[in-house]
């Protein structure tokens, strides 16, 4: 899986590589990772539970791994006070990269759908006053994520809307706000509208990412995903926007470089 014709880095900007998944073998995750020319990988959070092992991963990799720090939306709960003070807590004590991953899942359930909003809604001013990007967690909750991003958007809102699989009207919606498009496996898959929604959309609005362990792209379905996997996300865009992998690698990088300041 040699990518020689890439000059570019990529940038794999959502992965949860420091997960239990990775346990017995991240060294050779992130060896490989570089040999297929991602150089860095951005580690959304999860919630306090997760905090420690992301960091361990921050520290032994400090020029590859990029942490942000955020509480998930499917981590919100009766507690969520507390685990509101663990991210503040933690923001005082080290330099994160970005507030994530925050937004609002509906997936499993709505019980703590008026939670989720307030939390969002709380880690998003928690951005605008550190000056930070956040990343949006979006499962079947669009209509209920846009207007809180839309009410809270001053002008200095920025980030992305992670592991994008909406509609051209919904793409469209999120760049006017601003947010660049994170763009993942599902791209690769069989069945996914996405290719065809993306032909409306210009490369520039996107980003690529890879959701380790989820997600994994095809040919590799099936398989625990990893941020070497990424070369087949940048080898679809290529392929949809009839541009060179080496295009898409300066594109996305440059947006990703821009929005996290790596």
């Amino acid at each position: 899986m040699s990518n020689f014709w890439i000059f570019d880095m990529l940038i794999d900007t959502h992965a949860h590589i420091y997960s239990e998944d990775f346990l017995h073998d991240i060294d050779d995750v992130l060896q490989r990772a570089y040999d297929n020319d991602v150089k860095k990988v951005i580690l959304p959070n999860i919630d306090s539970g997760s905090v420690k092992r992301l960091l361990d991963l921050t520290d032994a990799y400090p020029h590859l791994c990029f942490p942000l720090m955020g509480l998930h939306p499917t981590s919100v709960a009766s507690d969520y006070k507390e685990e509101l003070e663990a991210v503040e807590y933690w923001l005082e004590k080290r330099k994160f990269y970005g507030i994530g991953e925050i937004g609002i899942d509906l997936h499993w359930d709505r019980t703590y759908l008026k939670e989720q909003q307030d939390v969002f809604r709380y880690q998003i001013k928690l951005a605008k006053s550190k000056k930070l990007p956040i990343i949006v967690h979006v499962r079947e909750s669009f209509d209920e994520v846009l207007p809180i991003v839309k009410e809270e958007q001053d002008g200095s809102l920025r980030g992305i809307f992670h592991c994008f699989s909406g509609t051209e009207e919904e793409a469209k919606q999120v760049i006017d706000l601003g947010f660049l498009l994170g763009i993942g496996g599902v791209v690769t898959f069989k069945n996914s509208e996405l290719p065809e929604t993306l032909k409306g959309v210009a490369l520039n609005n996107l980003v690529i990412e890879t959701d380790s362990p989820y997600l994994t792209p095809v040919p590799k379905r099936g398989k625990r995903n990893e941020s070497s996997y990424l070369v087949y996300v940048a080898q679809a865009l290529a392929r949809i926007y009839d541009v060179s992998v080496n295009d898409v690698a300066e594109i996305t990088t440059e947006n990703a470089r821009k929005l996290f300041g790596i």
